[in-house]
């Protein structure tokens, strides 16, 4: 999927090194790198490679394995950058504040206490 039906989106455009990211931790199928507007201490966005799936009821629905996975480097990412307490959040939709529509989640941790929220 693309932004538009001749344009990758932007973490396609990371994934193949088009765009310039500060990358965490990497598989096959998944890829992730730190936010670039970071709502915490860490802040780590995780998505697929592949935009096949705008957001994450599309992908549990059409690839739950590759869910399955992206939830697993997102376990990883907290456990080398985080003492591995985080929260997961994946935005759908506009009115949620998903501002890519790439499914993607955000990684935070660190100085959660105060309540942050992510975007995007």
């Amino acid at each position: 999927m693309t932004d538009t039906a001749d344009r990758p989106t932007v973490f396609e455009r990371i994934a193949a090194g088009e765009i310039p990211a500060r990358i965490v931790a990497e598989t096959e199928r998944v890829i992730a790198f730190h936010d670039i507007a970071p709502q915490a201490p860490v802040h780590v966005v995780v998505t697929p490679k592949s935009g096949d799936y705008r957001d994450v009821a599309e992908l549990a629905a059409g690839d739950p394995a590759l869910l399955v996975e992206l939830v697993e480097v997102a376990k990883g990412v907290a456990s080398d950058l985080a003492d591995g307490d985080y929260r997961l959040i994946f935005n759908s939709g506009p009115a949620a504040g998903q501002t890519v529509f790439h499914v993607h989640a955000h990684v935070l941790a660190g100085g959660l206490e105060e309540g942050t929220l992510a975007g995007g």
